[in-house]
């Protein structure tokens, strides 16, 4: 029985990877599954309930149907706030429905680029004596991001590719009446809109912090198994030096000393940089004690006499032969990213509004208020994140069964 063939018998790890499947694609087709923009408001609609769905008409024929619902006077006791719907304009609910036109399977890469600042009408400070020219290039100034000439590093969405113009939308009304599957915002805006949104962010993170940390981790274990000695030696202090920096608090400490001013884009780029650059030596320690058992070996020893040089060798013969512990790490990984991000986010540290993250839209926990009197502004992205890392984690443990050389032999 193949690997294959053995994983598709576990439902557990099917039903974590149909899972997956849906969140990841919601995400990428964000535009049509979410019924509004994410950053839109509605009139007279802030902190809305989820919307009521009236499943049959006056007749008694189905007829899924909302109406418009704003919110009315607070209660000054309570903080309670009466819902005023206006039941003489039923709006029907149906699936594809015409609304907004979007760009479908757009893709925008963020490039770098400089942008002139604008004077400000406050006294500028005294100049800097400086051996550059005026026509010469823009120097940063560390930390801010700002050059003596007025020039700012600002991260700039490039498209790569248009996509598709489309107005169709998984559901929504046929009518003007508004739908909140799951509510609104402080600021009016569609909640379960902006959950669908705010997946890209959080589940990208941990596939871009993967794509970064395992070459890296791989490279380094793999050299320092197969040369050994005193190479190795360096190698492994320095891998146990990283080990022993505590993640979550050095995330938040640099994130703390962040320049202000950062967009969603940069934060997000360093989130990723950060948790990687200190998430590869323990996969480098791994793969290091693999590869000096898989060096004795004998198509290592026919590839060394050969005259293969020992680049070739790691990167050709020896990590190839720990691909099965790699996919089984890397799928268990992932969750570590979600979690860092959500965390950072959690406490203001992360993506920031009005940009939409499960983390940051989870940070309305922290307002008891907000617990007890809107709970359909926490529930649902806590709820997407646990089901995400269960899913990670039920996918991760199938492979680890599958992939198990012993289980391969039965």
């Amino acid at each position: 029985m193949n690997w294959w063939q053995k994983l598709k018998k576990n439902s557990l790890a099917r039903f974590g990877a149909l899972l997956l499947l849906v969140f990841y694609l919601s995400a990428i087709a964000a535009e049509f599954v979410a019924p509004y923009d994410a950053y839109d408001s509605q009139l007279d609609g802030s902190l809305l309930p989820p919307t009521q769905i009236y499943w049959f008409n006056d007749r008694g024929q189905f007829d899924p149907h909302v109406y418009p619902t704003t919110q009315g006077p607070t209660d000054m006791q309570t903080g309670a706030r009466e819902l005023i719907v206006d039941k003489q304009k039923p709006s029907p609910l149906r699936l594809l429905v015409r609304g907004p036109t979007y760009q479908l399977f757009s893709i925008s890469l963020p490039v770098p680029t400089w942008e002139k600042v604008a004077p400000t009408k406050t006294k500028p400070p005294k100049p800097v004596k400086t051996s550059q020219s005026k026509n010469s290039a823009p120097t940063a100034t560390p930390g801010v991001g700002t050059s003596q000439d007025g020039y700012q590093l600002k991260w700039v969405g490039v498209p790569i590719f248009k996509g598709f113009t489309c107005n169709l939308h998984l559901f929504g009304t046929l009518g003007e009446t508004k739908f909140n599957l799951l509510g609104t915002d402080e600021q009016a805006r569609d909640e379960f809109s902006r959950l669908v949104y705010g997946s890209r962010i959080s589940l990208s993170v941990g596939l871009l912090g993967i794509a970064i940390t395992y070459p890296i981790g791989m490279l380094v274990g793999g050299i320092s198994g197969y040369f050994g000695g005193w190479f190795d030696a360096i190698l492994m202090r320095l891998v146990e030096v990283l080990m022993t920096i505590p993640s979550i608090y050095l995330l938040v400490a640099l994130a703390a000393v962040l320049p202000l001013g950062l967009s969603s884009a940069e934060r997000f780029l360093l989130i990723v940089l950060i948790t990687s650059l200190i998430s590869w030596a323990g996969l480098a320690r791994v793969i290091r004690g693999q590869v000096l058992s898989i060096k004795e070996r004998e198509f290592v020893q026919a590839a060394r006499s050969m005259g293969a040089k020992p680049l070739y060798i790691i990167i050709r013969h020896v990590l190839p032969q720990t691909a099965s512990y790699i996919i089984i790490s890397a799928t268990l990984s992932i969750p570590s990213f979600i979690i860092a991000e959500s965390i950072l986010s959690l406490i203001g540290l992360g993506i920031q509004q009005p940009d939409p993250s499960w983390g940051n839209m989870l940070s309305l926990a922290t307002n008891a208020s907000i617990l007890v009197l809107q709970p359909w502004l926490i529930w649902p992205p806590a709820l997407l994140i646990i089901l995400t890392l269960l899913a990670f984690n039920l996918l991760g443990d199938g492979l680890r069964d599958a992939l198990d050389p012993r289980s391969l032999q039965q």
